[in-house]
């Protein structure tokens, strides 16, 4: 039963790994892998000697240390109200309704966002217009004090409801005798999910949160991409790893600078992975992954 996935881990991730070394070539197409020659690590030069190296590492640790948190403390929030909720249709409709913008594409997400804040046809403008807020249309894709924000505002909306789910499978299996005996002692709604339901979600939240390091330095393209609509004028808060290589490489087609940024960026998620899970080994050894 399990060969089917092994041969899929086996054919597209343990495979290609031996493309590796192109992040040390001067890939040349006609010549192949084998034959093209080696540069050491002069592929890996390219994001570090950059002058927008820091605005570009800058943005994709914040944006997603912002999400990481932002999204388990949402996640958390709203799985403990919908686990407090009697009716079982009403829980099951909220949680499909929060569930469905996860299935949604980042350039279908474009165009919802895009019929708020276009320019020309933007409801958003058009209903400032109508009140006699503003005297002409504003273009939101060039403000860049705007963006920071909102995309951390529709990176929760599509994400959070599927931590959701997680978090409530956890609340849905932990003993009634727990808030029974808490009932009893004159505990309030707070202080049962303070004291039981959160501390038995510690180990999910401790493992989401190792997991997702191994991904800071990986910036969601299609987010900051795609929804950002590549406006030149928001770079400066929307420009992350992987658009700038994206960028660089539709110019240049160098494959070995694209392999070696990706390389240099699963090494460093690996390593995010291995201190962050020491770190709560050292605090609760049995919230850590190993």
């Amino acid at each position: 039963m399990a060969s089917p996935t092994v041969v899929w881990l086996i054919v597209f991730c343990y495979a290609p790994i031996l493309g590796l070394v192109m992040a040390f070539q001067d890939l040349n197409i006609t010549l192949g892998i084998l034959g093209s020659p080696y540069v050491g690590l002069k592929n890996f030069k390219f994001l570090f000697t950059t002058t927008d190296a820091w605005v570009i590492t800058r943005n994709t640790v914040c944006y997603n240390l912002v999400f990481i948190l932002m999204n388990m403390v949402l996640a958390v929030l709203m799985a403990l109200l919908l686990s407090e909720l009697r009716s079982r249709i009403a829980a099951k409709s909220l949680q499909t309704i929060y569930m469905l913008p996860y299935f949604l594409s980042w350039a279908v997400v474009a165009i919802i966002l895009s019929a708020f804040l276009d320019r020309d046809y933007g409801l958003v403008n058009r209903i400032m217009m109508a009140l006699g807020k503003q005297s002409g249309k504003v273009d939101y894709y060039t403000n860049r004090a705007l963006w920071p924000p909102l995309l951390v505002a529709i990176n929760a909306w599509k994400g959070v409801g599927y931590q959701t789910v997680l978090y409530l499978a956890v609340i849905s299996g932990i003993s009634t005798e727990y808030y029974e005996a808490a009932v009893l002692d004159g505990a309030n709604k707070r202080q049962q999910a303070w004291y039981i339901t959160i501390p038995h979600l510690r180990m999910v939240i401790s493992i989401s949160i190792i997991m997702a390091m191994g991904g800071i330095f990986r910036g969601d393209f299609g987010l900051f991409y795609v929804v950002t609509k590549n406006t030149g004028r928001l770079y400066p808060v929307t420009d992350v790893i992987d658009t700038y290589i994206y960028r660089a490489l539709t110019q240049l087609s160098n494959v070995g600078m694209a392999t070696a940024s990706g390389m240099y960026q699963s090494v460093v998620g690996l390593v995010m992975v291995l201190v962050v899970n020491a770190i709560v080994n050292r605090i609760d050894p049995d919230s850590a992954m190993f």
